[in-house]
């Protein structure tokens, strides 16, 4: 494994002052040329396919109850309870508070194989002392979660104490050890700029992160196409330094089957193929889910299905 620095701040500022700046017209211009690659029809089933195994199917709202985990929980397993043949998602994402139901209601569901996400360090603001931020995260663990979705301190960030981003990142990495993968959101739209996502794409990798995820779907933009390709070229070049493989989780705005396409074509043709799988891509998303079935019928049987084929969560 190689190691890009030694944990010092002087040696997180050194290596950032070596990182390429982002190109932005250019950045754009490809993003929108990638948008109207048009995939062919005998592909189409088979991206809608890997884009449900890459759903995060998310519900973080302040009116999250019981009953609507285990809702979600439900479909996670089984998307359409008319046809086996529809994969399961790739995690459930809820509030740590939640973590304990929606780990029960998998297993229930026969889904001990999908993981549950819990959004922790005083999610979506940042805003907390490090020792609530470690608690949230130890809390998420012990009920079940064994993926963590973290937020940066974008203040801290804009403010220039990258030292400061990079050292709550690696606490929560350490807390989270072996039993979790770490998910580090960057909330994109309050980064300003696209060097501003490339500079913390790669703090939270030097960091320990598995994944970084553009957004916590409460800030607009989000998840834009030009962002996603910013941060598959992190990875990429990432990965050409070290030989290891994050992940990146794109979430909020992408509601449709078109945008979820979109997703892959960036993912294969920027960081390449070996990125498309849910062990390295994920859509963070709620409404996606029913979007992906209602095509997928559409492919097997040329038609579309009632507005009641999906069920509203």
């Amino acid at each position: 494994m190689v190691t890009l620095v030694d944990g010092s701040e002087a040696s997180l500022l050194q290596y950032l002052a070596k990182l390429s700046g982002v190109d932005k017209v250019g950045a754009d211009q490809r993003a929108a040329m990638l948008g109207t690659r048009s995939i062919k029809t005998s592909s189409k089933s088979w991206a809608i396919d890997m884009a449900i195994r890459m759903v995060d199917l998310t519900t973080l709202e302040g009116a999250d109850s019981e009953g609507k985990v285990r809702a979600i929980c439900a479909k996670a397993v089984r998307p359409d309870p008319n046809d086996f043949t529809v994969p399961s998602v790739g995690a459930v994402c809820v509030y740590n508070d939640l973590v304990k139901i929606a780990r029960k209601n998998l297993d229930l569901n026969g889904g001990s194989h999908i993981p549950v996400a819990a959004v922790t360090t005083a999610f979506p603001s940042g805003r907390a002392s490090m020792k609530v931020k470690i608690q949230d995260t130890r809390d998420a663990l012990t009920d079940g979660a064994t993926e963590i979705d973290m937020v940066i301190d974008r203040g801290a960030f804009l403010s220039g104490k990258l030292g400061l981003v990079f050292d709550e990142i690696k606490a929560i990495k350490e807390i989270c050890g072996e039993r979790a993968h770490l998910k580090v959101i960057l909330e994109t739209g309050e980064l300003v700029t696209y060097d501003n996502v490339r500079k913390a794409s790669f703090i939270a990798m030097l960091a320990g992160a598995d994944f970084i995820k553009t957004s916590t779907g409460k800030v607009t933009p989000a998840a834009t196409p030009p962002v996603v390709l910013v941060m598959l070229e992190a990875v990429r070049d990432y990965y050409l330094q070290t030989g290891i493989r994050i992940g990146v989780k794109a979430a909020g705005g992408i509601r449709t089957t078109k945008d979820a396409i979109k997703q892959l074509v960036l993912v294969n043709e920027v960081a390449g193929p070996e990125w498309l799988n849910p062990q390295l891509f994920r859509i963070g998303a709620s409404a996606l889910l029913n979007d992906l079935l209602m095509q997928r019928m559409k492919a097997d049987t040329g038609y579309y299905s009632g507005s009641n084929y999906v069920t509203l969560d």
